[in-house]
């Protein structure tokens, strides 16, 4: 048998589309630590002056407002780490959905039967982006603003029509 009858090797496909999507962060660390700070500062000194008022109460509850801020700010960061990966090739699309916990899911799609299904409101634009294949329906871009999504729709709808109209051969 000859290397030219290997039907086992998968040559290399080139890789006709790739994005990895990830949420959006509020503020950097360095952000977080200098708003929190801040936060903290005027918070103890307003609640400095109700306590000399008789209001003494009050004290406590801006120690609470700012653990619910940070609190909010770390449930933030921490659902940052998420992560959707997209790629396609002439022969698969593949969606890999990483969440903020580890969870790992993966779908894999043949783009010559995948749809891209837009869900657009008149005043926001687009609001859902579906890939459609097989009765199954995957959403993806959940973390992209309305205008990103509609800019990530047409590269991805791009791809998918590159990926339909195959290879193109040289002669």
């Amino acid at each position: 048998m000859t290397l030219g009858n290997d039907f086992s090797s998968n040559p290399a496909q080139p890789t006709l589309f790739s994005a990895l999507l990830t949420p959006h962060l509020s503020l950097s660390h360095n952000g977080f630590w200098l708003l929190m700070g801040s936060l903290s500062v005027v918070s103890f000194a307003i609640s400095v002056v109700f306590w000399m008022l008789g209001a003494w109460p009050v004290f406590g509850f801006f120690g609470l407002d700012i653990l619910l801020i940070y609190w909010a700010f770390r449930v933030n960061f921490a659902r940052a780490k998420a992560v959707e990966e997209i790629s396609m090739t002439p022969s698969e699309l593949r969606v890999r959905r990483v969440s903020h916990r580890g969870h790992v899911v993966e779908w894999v799609l043949n783009p010559l039967w995948v749809r891209l299904e837009q869900i657009v409101h008149a005043e926001f634009g687009v609001e859902r982006l579906y890939l459609v294949s097989s009765g199954r329906r995957v959403s993806i871009a959940s973390f992209l603003g309305a205008e990103e999504k509609a800019n990530f729709a047409k590269a991805l709808s791009a791809a998918l029509e590159a990926a339909r109209r195959g290879p193109a051969y040289q002669s």
